[in-house]
C-alpha cells in the first residue's frame, strides 16, 4: 500500500508540472469515479450473490429466515475486532467530515462499509446499501485528495465526487448521483463545480453498465403516460408522503435507539434483533434484504398476489387482502430498518425509503381503484410514491425527482414527480428542519446546514484559535510579581488562578496603570485586590456559534477559556477569531479563479 501510494504521489508531481490545476482536479476527479463506481458495483455484486445462494438453499422454504440473525452476528463480530467495535456510518459520517475534520475520512472507511453492509444487507437486514456507498465513495474522494496535497475546498469537492459516482452506479442515474451530491453533501456549490462532479458520476455509471448485468439495475418501463386529470390524486398522494415519511423518521429513530440502548452483549443484542426480524419477514416476506425485487414487482404494477405465511389476510378478498398487506408494510418497514441497525448492522434508510415509498403509492392507488368510478395506474403512483418519501425521508426532493425520472428511462413522469416530492417535502420541513441522520448532529453545529455563516463557523475549532501562551499570577502573590510578568510579555490582560490553579478572575493592563507608577506599593498591594470576573468564561469543548454569541452579549475583546476542571487554557480574540472568518470566507471562491 505505501508503495502504490509513493508511486500515485510521484505521478501526480509529474502532472503538476504539465496540466493546470484545475486539469489536475478533473483528472483525480475521474480516478475517484473509477474507484467509486468499482466500489459500488462491489457491494451490489456480493450482495447479489449472496441473496442468490440464500434461495439455491434446499433445506426448507423459511430456512432463509435464520440468515439476517447470522449477518448481524457476523457484522459485529467484524466491527469489534477490525474496526474498534464502534464505527461512524452513513451520509452523517461524510458531513461531519466535512464540517469538522477538514474533509479528512480515515481510509478504514474506504473497505469497512463494503465489507460489513455486503453482510448485513445481503444475509436480509432491512436497510440499504446506498448510505455505505456514498460512505465509502466519499472516502476515496478524501484519501485521493489527501495523497494528491489538495487543499479543503478541493477535498470537500472529490468527496462529493465520490458520493455522486457511488449514487449514479448504483441507480444508473448520472444526473440524480450529481443532484444528490449537491443537495446533501455540499452546502456551498459553484458552478464550476459541476464538470468534476459529471466527470465522476459519468464514470461510475459507466463502470456499472459496463460491468453488472442488466437484470441488477434498478430499471423501469412506464406502462401508462401520464395524465393530467389525476392531478387531484397526486396532490394527495404527496400530502400522504409527506405524513409518512415523518412517521418513518421517527418510528426508525425510536426503534433504532431502543434496540441500541439495551444492556447487553452486542453478539446478544444482533442475535434478538435477528429473531425480531425473523418474526417481522415470517408475516411479511418483501422486508426481507434490499426488497428491490418487491419494489420493481409493484412499481411494474404486477402485485396481483403475496405469500401469506400466517393466514391472517385470508378472511379478506384477494382486493383487500393486497391492499391491507402493502398498507402495513410501509408502516413496519421502518421498524424493521430501526432493529436492522440498533442491533448492530450498517445500512442506510435510502432504498428503505424508496421500498416504503413504493408500496405505500401502491396502497393508495389500489385503494382508490377500489371506488368504482375511479382507475388510477398503480404503477405510476407507486413509482411517484417512491420519490415522496425519499424526498421527505432524506431531504433531498430534487434528488428524488431526478431519480425516479432516469430509472424509468424518461420524464413522462416529471409533473406528478415535482408535486409529490415538492409537497412531501414541505409537510417534513414544517415539522423537523433537519433530517432523522443528521438533525442531532445540525443541532450540536458539528455539520453545515445551507447557512453560510453558520457553516464557517461550524468549520472554526475553538482550540486553533487561542492564543500563544499566556501567563498566569496566583492569588497569592502581590503586584511585584504580576510587574515582572509584565515586564517580559507584550499582552495587556491576565489570568488569575488560586492556589489549585484553578481560574479565579482576570487583570487587565488598563485597570492598573495608575498603580504601576507606585513602586513603594508593589510588596503592599495583593493580587486578589486587583483582579476582576471576566465578563463570560468559555469552556475549551464549546462550539464557535455560542462563543460568538457570547461575545456579542458581554462586548468583550479577551475571554478566558477553561477545562472541565475550570483550569485557565488561554485566551481567545474575536480579532483573532474575525481574521480567521475573513481568511475562509475568501478562500470560498471559484475553481477557475
Amino acid at each position: 500500500m505505501k508503495g502504490l501510494k509513493i508511486i500515485y504521489q510521484h505521478i501526480i508531481n509529474y502532472l503538476r508540472t504539465k496540466l493546470s490545476r484545475v486539469q489536475l482536479i478533473m483528472l483525480i476527479a475521474t480516478l475517484v469515479g473509477f474507484v467509486s463506481g468499482l466500489l459500488a458495483v462491489l457491494l451490489k455484486t456480493l450482495v447479489h450473490y449472496l441473496q442468490h445462494w440464500i434461495k439455491e438453499i434446499p433445506v426448507s422454504r423459511f430456512a432463509y429466515l435464520l440468515f439476517p440473525a447470522i449477518g448481524l452476528v457476523i457484522t459485529v463480530f467484524i466491527m469489534r475486532h477490525f474496526f474498534g467495535g464502534q464505527i461512524e456510518k452513513g451520509i452523517a459520517m461524510v458531513l461531519k467530515a466535512i464540517a469538522r475534520k477538514s474533509s479528512f475520512i480515515p481510509l478504514n472507511h474506504t473497505y469497512l462499509h463494503v465489507a460489513t453492509s455486503s453482510l448485513t444487507v445481503g444475509l436480509g437486514g432491512s436497510v440499504g446499501l446506498e448510505a455505505p456507498i456514498v460512505a465509502s465513495g466519499s472516502a476515496v474522494g478524501s484519501n485521493l485528495s489527501r495523497i494528491s496535497d489538495l487543499n479543503y475546498q478541493e477535498r470537500t469537492l472529490l468527496i462529493a465526487c465520490g458520493a455522486a459516482a457511488g449514487i449514479s452506479a448504483v441507480f444508473n442515474a448520472p444526473i440524480a448521483g450529481v443532484i444528490f451530491a449537491v443537495e446533501v453533501l455540499l452546502a456551498e456549490t459553484v458552478v464550476s463545480y459541476f464538470i468534476p462532479l459529471i466527470i465522476s458520476s459519468v464514470v461510475g455509471v459507466l463502470c456499472s453498465k459496463i460491468i453488472l448485468e442488466e437484470s441488477s439495475l434498478f430499471n423501469f418501463v412506464l406502462k401508462q403516460s401520464f395524465d393530467y386529470k389525476n392531478v387531484p390524486y397526486y396532490i394527495l398522494l404527496g400530502v400522504l408522503a409527506g405524513f409518512v415519511s415523518l412517521y418513518y423518521a421517527r418510528m426508525f429513530k425510536r426503534t433504532e435507539k431502543r434496540i441500541h440502548g439495551w444492556k447487553l452483549n452486542g453478539y446478544l443484542k444482533a442475535l434478538i434483533g435477528g429473531l425480531l426480524l425473523l418474526g417481522i419477514y415470517f408475516i411479511f416476506p418483501p422486508l426481507f434484504g434490499e426488497g428491490y425485487d418487491s419494489v420493481k414487482l409493484v412499481a411494474n404494477g404486477v402485485l396481483n398476489t403475496f405469500t401469506d405465511n400466517t393466514n391472517l389476510f385470508s378472511a379478506l378478498t384477494d382486493n383487500w387482502g393486497i391492499i391491507v398487506f402493502t398498507g402495513l408494510i410501509v408502516l413496519v418497514k421502518p421498524i424493521a430498518a430501526g432493529i436492522t441497525i440498533g442491533s448492530g448492522g450498517n445500512g442506510g434508510n435510502f432504498a428503505p425509503s424508496l421500498f416504503a415509498g413504493s408500496y405505500l403509492g401502491f396502497f393508495f392507488s389500489k385503494m382508490l381503484n377500489s371506488i368504482p368510478w375511479i382507475k388510477i395506474p398503480e404503477s405510476n403512483f407507486s413509482l411517484v410514491g417512491m420519490a415522496g418519501v425519499l424526498s421527505g425521508v432524506m431531504y433531498c426532493p430534487l434528488s428524488a425527482i431526478f431519480l425516479i425520472a432516469e430509472i424509468t428511462n424518461g420524464y413522462e413522469l416529471f409533473i406528478p414527480l415535482m408535486i409529490v416530492s415538492s409537497i412531501s417535502f414541505f409537510i417534513v420541513k414544517s415539522y423537523e428542519p433537519y433530517s432523522m441522520e443528521t438533525k442531532k448532529l445540525a443541532m450540536e453545529g458539528q455539520i453545515f446546514t445551507h447557512k453560510k455563516e453558520k457553516n464557517i463557523l461550524t468549520s472554526i475549532r475553538l482550540d486553533d484559535m487561542l492564543q500563544e501562551k499566556y501567563e498566569s499570577v496566583s492569588t497569592e502573590e502581590k503586584l511585584k510579581d504580576l510587574v515582572e510578568i509584565i515586564k517580559k510579555s507584550e499582552k495587556n490582560i491576565f489570568a488569575v488562578v488560586d492556589s489549585r490553579e484553578r481560574f479565579v478572575g482576570i487583570i487587565e493592563l488598563n485597570d492598573i496603570k495608575q498603580k504601576l507608577f507606585q513602586p513603594d506599593q508593589f510588596d503592599k498591594i495583593s493580587i486578589r485586590s486587583l483582579m476582576k470576573k471576566p465578563a463570560a468564561t468559555l469552556q475549551h469543548d464549546q462550539d464557535m456559534h455560542s462563543v460568538m454569541e457570547k461575545f456579542d452579549i458581554t462586548q468583550s475583546w479577551y475571554l478566558p477559556v477553561l477545562n472541565k476542571e475550570r483550569k485557565f487554557i488561554g485566551f481567545i480574540s474575536k480579532t483573532k477569531l474575525f481574521n480567521k472568518y475573513r481568511e475562509i470566507l475568501s478562500s470560498q471562491g471559484d475553481l477557475y479563479e
